[in-house]
Parts: C-alpha cells; structure tokens; sequence
C-alpha cells in the first residue's frame, strides 16, 4: 500500500518510472505503458463519480460559478476520463493536463494556468484535491484547497490544506467564501445511489464482490441509508455507518447496519444489494472516530421519516 500511496498525485511518465523499479519488472516504463493504458481507458469508460461531485458541479452551474479540471495526468487522458461522464465535457471551463504546462504537480503552474484561462485571479481559487501532491500544488499557487484523501487513513501530511475531509458531501461551500448548498430534505441529503452487495452478520455487513474490488468509493464515510433487496424479493429499509479501521499496519472497511423493519435474524447471512439513497452525517474526527461512527436514534427516526418520501424513493437498478 505505501507503494502505491506515494504515486498518488505523479504524472503517468513518473508513476510508470516508478512502477517498474519496485516491482522489478522486466520491461522499460514505455512498454509498460503501451501494456497498460487500454486496460485504463476501459476502466475509465466505467467509472463513477465520488460522492458529492455531481452535487458540487450542479451547485456551481446554478451560481456561474467557473471551473475546472487539472490533471497530472496526459491532457488526453483527462479529456477521457472526463468526457466518459454525462455532461462533463460541457461543464468544465477549462481541461488542462501535465503536458500543457512546463512544470506538473507539485508545482503550482497547472493551477496558475488553469486560473488564467479561467480569467480569475489565484487567490480568489478554490482546489479541491485527494493526493498530497495536488495539495502542495494548490498552496504553492496561493490557493484554498480542500483535501479529500483518496486514501483510506488520514495522513499527517494532508494537514497543510485548509480543510481536510473525508466526502465531498461534507463540504461546506459558505467557509470556503460560496453560497451553501440548499438540498438538504427533512435533515438529510438525497445522494445518487451507491450500489453494494453483502451479507449481514452480528450488526456488520461483509461485502460481496464480483471482481474482488469493493463497490464502495473509498470516499464513501459516514451514515447512509437506503434499501437491502433480497433474493426472496423482500425489500427492507437500512441504515448503514461506513468508516476505514486501521487493523495491523492496513485499514479494513468497517460498515455497520441496522434494519428499521424485518427480522435480522431471519435475514442472518442472506445475500443482499443495498442501494443507499440518503447521506445523513460524517464523521468529524479520526480520535472518536468508533464513538461518531456508531448509529444513533436519530439517525433511525431520520431515515425511517425519509424514505417515505419521494425525494429519496428508489425503483432498482436501470437496466438502459
């Protein structure tokens, strides 16, 4: 995981210098990226946006609001990514890759340009980031930046952004000097739905995964509810607390559930697919973190309220 965790943020030609050096692979860094880079786009072409992104870029529509996307990624490569998600190639004021600049992150010039294209001054930017390396870039611009680690613990090092969370649904525009949001429903949040599947046993759900990769984004922290469809087609309304636990030196996902109608016991161990449609709270701390993350009567009552609401009604999966 260390490995991994200190090429988070580098352009692809550092990353694949270093790939190849700690795993001592028998070929150079251009073959590899030849091996590689069908398998990223075919992954691209798949992925799904974190949580709370969607709702942020609809929030800077509404107030024409300017943004934009800076990568260290090759500019084609984030034109990739971005125009595989639904609108996103018209959103984004400005795409700008590493190879537009002189200089990659850590240095500021990808974020100076990105504001310059934008016509805005630097000071007045806000950066949102989930690697380190993006985060000094955006301080050495004189940015505000927010810190969303894409890694599972928290970092000491992630310190130096002005913010740190874990969920772009904990943002809270008004600090960051924006309007805030106003889509809040009856105490809660209705979220694009997060698909899983799993099976529950002593108040926790194991998941269950098809390609051996959990279906939770690594962002996804907090308490949610939502719905757990059965195999005997019985549907039972959820509430689910998600956290990262460090366990020996690595972190394991911990999600705890609790079932507001239905017997438990009768469910015990039965394959389930939760979709979770409402964002409730997060967790402020890592220190009280298994205190915070413990689902209280209120988040119960609160879920029970909304899901019977339309605001937060789910009909299954589309199958278009």
């Amino acid at each position: 995981m260390e490995k991994e965790n200190k090429r988070l943020g580098m352009t692809h030609d550092k990353s694949a210098i270093a790939i190849v050096q700690d795993y001592d692979l028998p070929i150079t860094p251009q073959e590899y990226t030849q091996e590689i880079m069908p398998m990223y786009y075919e992954k691209w072409l798949k992925a799904k946006p974190l949580p709370g992104v969607n709702r942020l870029i609809k929030h800077l529509l509404k107030l024409g609001i300017p943004f934009s996307v800076a990568s260290n990624s090759a500019r084609k490569h984030v034109a990739a990514k971005v125009n595989a998600q639904k609108g996103w190639k018209d959103y984004f004021s400005v795409v700008l890759g590493s190879d537009d600049v002189k200089l990659g992150k850590p240095a500021p010039d990808l974020f100076l340009e990105a504001a310059s294209r934008m016509g805005v001054d630097a000071s007045c930017c806000l950066v949102i980031e989930d690697s380190i390396t993006g985060v000094k870039a955006g301080k050495a611009a004189n940015m505000k930046v927010v810190a969303v680690p894409s890694i599972e613990g928290e970092s000491d090092e992630f310190s130096i952004a002005d913010y740190v969370m874990h969920s772009l649904l904990d943002l809270q525009p008004e600090l960051c000097g924006l309007p805030p949001f106003d889509d809040w429903v009856m105490n809660a949040l209705p979220i694009q739905p997060i698909h899983f599947k799993g099976s529950y046993k002593n108040g926790f759900i194991q998941e269950i995964s098809d390609n051996g990769h959990s279906d939770l984004p690594s962002q996804a922290w907090g308490v949610y509810f939502g719905w757990a469809d059965f195999e005997s087609q019985e549907r039972i309304k959820i509430v689910v607390s998600t956290r990262w636990d460090r366990i020996h030196g690595s972190f394991a996902r911990n999600i705890q559930a609790c079932f507001l109608n239905g017997n438990a016991a009768r469910i015990y161990d039965q394959p389930m697919e939760v979709a979770l449609v409402g964002y409730i709270r997060g967790f402020h701390t890592m220190q009280n973190l298994a205190t915070d993350a413990q689902i209280l009567d209120q988040d119960k009552s609160t879920a029970e309220a909304c899901l019977d609401v339309a605001a937060y009604s789910y009909h299954g999966r589309s199958t278009s």
